[in-house]
């Protein structure tokens, strides 16, 4: 079975989910990590972030890091949230989106808390991975970070972190037991009501 983890550095339920995608049962499948910018799926399903709504910011915040502390997961905010991303997605992918490059990225955001919103800023992680700053620039590069984001538009993706595993996809590290779950008994979504919740109507909209 093949699984593909769609992330941005942006969201820190990607770096606790990461951490979890590095030492559990997927570590027998094929993941493909892919780096996509959070902010262009947004803009394609017409939707806002939770550090964009007043309130929700606050919480989410605040419930990341009770959640790292109580699953002993270092985590320190960044100097600004949220931030852009686009120079760690595209050294993360520069380096090849490679385990060692994503560890990197995220330890410097996410457990240190420093800023990773530019060459500049992340200028020890490209050292330490072996890059040239240029690399980050480079068109390629910026390229393949946007038909990532495509392909992730096109396959139905609405938020980071999202895991595919097959044809089902799997949104936020909140739902990573309902993931591992599904990989450990594949015909869990095949049942009656399961199916059904697929064409469940539509009762009301807002206008």
């Amino acid at each position: 079975m093949t699984a593909r983890w769609y992330f941005d550095f942006i969201s820190p339920y990607s770096y606790l989910q990461w951490r979890k995608l590095r030492s559990g049962p997927l570590q027998a499948h094929a993941i493909t990590p892919v780096p996509i910018l959070f902010a262009a799926v947004l803009d394609a399903v017409g939707n806002r972030g939770p550090a964009e709504i007043p309130g929700k910011r606050e919480f989410a915040y605040r419930h990341v890091l009770w959640r790292a502390r109580r699953d002993g997961v270092p985590l320190r905010f960044p100097p600004a949230h949220p931030f852009n991303p686009l120079a760690a997605l595209r050294l993360c992918i520069a380096a090849g989106s490679t385990v060692d490059a994503i560890d990197a990225v995220f330890d410097w955001i996410w457990a240190q808390g420093n800023a990773g919103d530019s060459v500049l800023a992340l200028a020890p992680v490209i050292e330490h991975l072996g890059l040239r700053a240029a690399a980050v620039s480079d068109p390629p590069v910026k390229s393949a970070l946007h038909a990532n984001t495509r392909a992730a538009i096109e396959a139905g993706v609405f938020g980071v972190p999202t895991l595919a595993i097959g044809d089902d996809r799997f949104w936020g590290d909140d739902a990573h037991e309902f993931a591992m779950a599904v990989l450990r008994q594949p015909d869990l979504l095949d049942d009656p009501e399961m199916r059904r919740l697929a064409s469940l109507p539509v009762g009301v909209t807002r206008g």
